[in-house]
C-alpha cells in the first residue's frame, strides 16, 4: 500500500513540475503580447455573456455539433472526460484505501453507471475519429482534405493516449469487482463486464492487476497531460479561457479599431517611433491574439469553408494561424530574453527568426506570403466555423493595416480605389452630384435632405455608392423607393452629402481613410438629425450599425430586406402578380454569416406567388462569398478560379430561372459571373441576378392589363 501512494505522488509531483514550467513559459509568451483591457473590460460589463458562452460552445459544444458525425464524437469525448473526472479522484483516493468512495455519491449505482456509460461512450467517439483519419488522409486527398498542412501524427497519439486512459480505468475497476474492493454494487455493466473477463485469474492475481493499473492508469493520466501541454492539443486545457475572452457573436461584424498598448489609436496624436499601427511583428499581437494561436486545434474546419481556398488560392486560414504560431515559438527565447546582452548570446537560428517581418516581399521573406494575405475576403466562414473562436480576421486586418500604413505594400489596383476614397468620397472617383441622378428617373418624388430630416419624415435612406452610382445596384435603390413610396413609409436621402463608409478603406487596411469618412458621415448624419437608417448595402449596414458606435455614431439602422419583409407582413405591400420562376439565394456574407440576417429575404420570396425557392448548398451559416468583401471588388483575382464563378456554378447545380440576394456587390460580382457562362454557353440566355427588392417590386405593381 505504502509503495503504491509513494509512486503515485512521486508520478504526480514530477508531471505537474514539467507541465507547470510548460504552462508558465506559455503564459510569459502570451503575456509578451500587446495589452487588450477591452477584453476584460467586456467581460465586467457583460458577466452572464462568458458564462452563456462556456455554456453554449465549451459545454454545449454548439459548433462541433453542426458536423454531425465528428460533432457527435467530439461531444462524446469530451463529456466522458467531465464524467470521468470522478474516476480519477477514486483512483487517487485508491492509492490510500483499497475502499475508497467518493463521499456523499460513492456507492450510488447511478455514477457507476454513468462512469461505465461514459466510458463506452468515449471509445465510441475516438473510434469514430480514427474512422475519419484515415478516411480523410491528406497525403491522398491533398487539398480537398480539411487536415492538409496538420500535425495528424500528434492525432495519433492522442487517440492513443485516450484508448489508454479508458483501457486502464476499465481493468482496474474490473479487477476491484473480483477483489471486492468495487465501491459500486451494480451499475458500472462495462466495469463488469471486463471483471468477467478477469474472473478465472482469480482473487490474488486481480489484486495485482488492480494495483499495477491504478498505478498505470494514475500514469496515463499524467503522461497525456504532459503530451497536452506540448501539443497542439493544448486547446483542451486553454480554449476556454479564448471562448470566454472572445468577441460576441462569433467574433463577426464589427472590425475592432486600432489600439497601441491597449489604447485605441488617435491618429492625431499617434507617434510613429513608440505607437504600434497594425501587426507587424509577432508581438503586436495582443494576448488575446497569442492565445489564438495557442489555441488553435487543427482541425481544418475553417479551411474547408475558406472561399479563397476552395478556389486554389494560397490562403489557409488554419495555415495562416499555425505559421504565425511557429514563428512565436521560434521567436520566444528572443521574446523572453531578460535583455539585450542575453538576445546577443542567443544562437543565429534565432536571432534571424526574430528578425523576419510577419509579412515579406514573399514566402521566403516574411512569416505570412503577401498573396496569402491579399487572398482574403472577410466573409467570415472560418470565425464561423472555428471551434475555439479563434479570430482569423482580426488578424488578417492587423496585418493589413500594418502594410498599408507603414509599409505601403498593397495591391497596386487598389490604390485607385483608395485615392478615389480621398478625393471624391466613392471608390469610383465619380462627382457628387452623381449620386441624386436615380432620382430623376423615378416618377415620384424623393425628398433630397439639404439640413435638416423633416419631422414627418421616418427613415433616412441610405442609398450607398453602389446603389447610386453603379447602373445594375441602382435598379434595387429605385425598386426599393418604389416599394417604400407604395406602403407609404415617409424617406428621404441624403443624395450629394453621403459619401463612402469606409468600409473598403477599413477592410483594406486603411484605417486613416476609414476614419476620415466615418467621422464625416458621422457629422452629416448627426446634423441632419437622423436616427433610424435604411441601407439596402449590407456593408453600409454593417458599418454604420456596428463600426460607427466606436466612433460615437449610434443609430438604429435596418437591412432593406428586414423593412420589407414586415411592410409584407403588416399588408402595406401586397405581392398579388405571379411570378413563376424557380429562384435560389444567395447569401451575402455581410447580412448573413456578420448580421445573422438569413430569414428576411426568404420571408419576401415566400410570400411572392409562384416563386419556387431552391436553395444552394452551402447557404445561410453556410454561405459561399461571391468574393467581393474585404476591399476584394477592387483587386484583381489572378490565382486560381474566381470566386463568383465558382458560387454561379454551385448556383446552376438548382438550374434556376433567377437567382436573388441582398447586395449590390454581390449583384455585380454575380452578374459579371452569369454574363460570362451565358458567353460560353454554360447558362440559359433568359438567366438574370436580381435583388429581392426587385423581385417584390414585380409582384407589388399593379399588373398591366395590355399584358
Amino acid at each position: 500500500m505504502a509503495l503504491r501512494i509513494i509512486i503515485g505522488l512521486l508520478l504526480t509531483v514530477v508531471a505537474a513540475a514539467i507541465a507547470g514550467r510548460r504552462l508558465w513559459y506559455l503564459y510569459r509568451l502570451a503575456r509578451s503580447g500587446q495589452p487588450a483591457p477591452e477584453r476584460i473590460e467586456a467581460l465586467k460589463t457583460h458577466p452572464g455573456r462568458g458564462a452563456e458562452t462556456q455554456l453554449t460552445e465549451v459545454i454545449g459544444q454548439r459548433k462541433l455539433l453542426k458536423w454531425s458525425v465528428p460533432g457527435i464524437a467530439h461531444a462524446l469525448t469530451f463529456w466522458g472526460f467531465i464524467v470521468l473526472l470522478l474516476t480519477i479522484i477514486e483512483a487517487y483516493g485508491d492509492l490510500f484505501s483499497k475502499h475508497f468512495a467518493i463521499p456523499l455519491i460513492g456507492t450510488w449505482a447511478w455514477v457507476g453507471f454513468a462512469e461505465d456509460l461514459f466510458a463506452v461512450g468515449v471509445l465510441a467517439g475516438i473510434g469514430t475519429f480514427a474512422i475519419i483519419r484515415l478516411r480523410t488522409d491528406p497525403r491522398r486527398e491533398g487539398r480537398r482534405s480539411r487536415f492538409s498542412g496538420s500535425h495528424t501524427g500528434a492525432a495519433w497519439l492522442v487517440l492513443l493516449g485516450i484508448f489508454g486512459v479508458i483501457a486502464t480505468l476499465l481493468i482496474y475497476r474490473g479487477a476491484q469487482i473480483n477483489t471486492g474492493d468495487f465501491p459500486y454494487p451494480h451499475g458500472a455493466f462495462a466495469s463488469q463486464l471486463v471483471g468477467h473477463w478477469l474472473h478465472p485469474l482469480g482473487r490474488s492475481a486481480n489484486s495485482g492487476i488492480e494495483t499495477a493499473f491504478i498505478l498505470a492508469q494514475l500514469a496515463v493520466i499524467l503522461g497525456f497531460g504532459i503530451f497536452v501541454t506540448y501539443s497542439k492539443h493544448l486547446h483542451i486545457a486553454i480554449a476556454p479561457v479564448n471562448v470566454l475572452f472572445s468577441r460576441r457573436p462569433n467574433g463577426l461584424g464589427p472590425l475592432q479599431p486600432m489600439r497601441s498598448n491597449g489604447k485605441v489609436l488617435d491618429f492625431e496624436e499617434a507617434d510613429p517611433d513608440t505607437d504600434v499601427f497594425g501587426l507587424g511583428k509577432i508581438e503586436d499581437l495582443s494576448w488575446k491574439g497569442m492565445l489564438d494561436l495557442g489555441t488553435c486545434t487543427e482541425c481544418g474546419r475553417c479551411q474547408s469553408q475558406c472561399p479563397a481556398w476552395a478556389t486554389g488560392k494560397p490562403l489557409s486560414p488554419k495555415m495562416l494561424i499555425l505559421d504565425l504560431r511557429d514563428h512565436a515559438f521560434a521567436k520566444a527565447p528572443y521574446l523572453l530574453a531578460a535583455d539585450g546582452a542575453a538576445r546577443d548570446k542567443l544562437p543565429d537560428s534565432v536571432k534571424s527568426e526574430a528578425e523576419r517581418p510577419l509579412v515579406g516581399d514573399s514566402a521566403a521573406t516574411g512569416v505570412i506570403d503577401p498573396d496569402v494575405l491579399w487572398s482574403c475576403t472577410n466573409c467570415g466562414a472560418c470565425v464561423e466555423e472555428c471551434p475555439v473562436d479563434i479570430e482569423h480576421i482580426d488578424h488578417i486586418t492587423g496585418m493589413r493595416r500594418y502594410q498599408v500604413l507603414v509599409e505601403s505594400a498593397f495591391p497596386a489596383e487598389a490604390a485607385t480605389m483608395l485615392k478615389n476614397l480621398e478625393n471624391k468620397g466613392n471608390p469610383w472617383g465619380m462627382g457628387e452630384a452623381k449620386r441624386a441622378e436615380w432620382i430623376t428617373e423615378l416618377d415620384f418624388e424623393v425628398p433630397v435632405i439639404q439640413d435638416k430630416i423633416p419631422a414627418n419624415t421616418e427613415y433616412l435612406f441610405w442609398v450607398g455608392c453602389a446603389g447610386a452610382l453603379e447602373d445594375r445596384a441602382k435598379k434595387t435603390t429605385k425598386a426599393i423607393a418604389e416599394l417604400l413610396h407604395t406602403a407609404g413609409v415617409s424617406f428621404a436621402v441624403l443624395g450629394p452629402a453621403e459619401a463612402c463608409t469606409g468600409d473598403p478603406a477599413r477592410r483594406m487596411g486603411n484605417e486613416f481613410v476609414y476614419s476620415m469618412l466615418a467621422q464625416q458621415n458621422i457629422e452629416t448624419l448627426n446634423e441632419a438629425g437622423a436616427r433610424k437608417i435604411i441601407a439596402s448595402c449590407p456593408h453600409c449596414f454593417n458599418t454604420i450599425a456596428r463600426e460607427y458606435p466606436q466612433l460615437g455614431g449610434d443609430y438604429e439602422v435596418i437591412h432593406h430586406t428586414q423593412l420589407l419583409a414586415r411592410l409584407v407582413e403588416e399588408g402595406k405591400l401586397k405581392p398579388v402578380n405571379p411570378i413563376e420562376e424557380k429562384i435560389t439565394y444567395h447569401d451575402p456574407c455581410f447580412l448573413g454569416r456578420h448580421n445573422r440576417v438569413f430569414t428576411p429575404p426568404r420571408e419576401i420570396m415566400e410570400q411572392v406567388p409562384g416563386v419556387k425557392a431552391q436553395e444552394m448548398h452551402r447557404c445561410k451559416e453556410r454561405g459561399f462569398c461571391c468574393g467581393a468583401g474585404g476591399a476584394r471588388m477592387w483587386m484583381e483575382e489572378r490565382i486560381g478560379k474566381r470566386i463568383n464563378t465558382e458560387r454561379i456554378d454551385e448556383a446552376l447545380g438548382t438550374d434556376p430561372d433567377t437567382i436573388s440576394t441582398g447586395c449590390p456587390f454581390c449583384l455585380v460580382m454575380l452578374g459579371d459571373a452569369v454574363s460570362a457562362k451565358k458567353g460560353s454557353g454554360e447558362a440559359k440566355e433568359s438567366l438574370e441576378v436580381v435583388d429581392v427588392a426587385q423581385l417584390l417590386v414585380r409582384s407589388v405593381r399593379p399588373a398591366n392589363p395590355e399584358g
